[in-house]
């Protein structure tokens, strides 16, 4: 007769039943982190090489400048 009570092996067959599950949701869940620390890398990395590519042509100009000085 069942009592209400879960023995040992009814206990592991609900957690290998629910296992796949939650092993999907936590990988879904670091890939999304994952896209998302990406994006925000590569958002940063092009305004600072937008920001050092001016700096570089500024450089450029006054060596011109410079060289058609002397």
């Amino acid at each position: 007769m069942f009592n209400g009570t879960l023995f040992a092996s009814d206990g592991a067959f609900i957690f290998f039943t629910f296992l796949p599950i939650v092993i999907y949701l936590v990988l879904t869940g670091v890939g999304i982190y994952f896209v998302i620390k990406v994006i925000t890398f590569m958002n940063e990395k092009i305004k600072l090489d937008r920001e050092r590519n001016e700096r570089i042509s500024e450089l450029i100009k006054t060596t011109s400048l410079s060289k058609k000085i002397e």
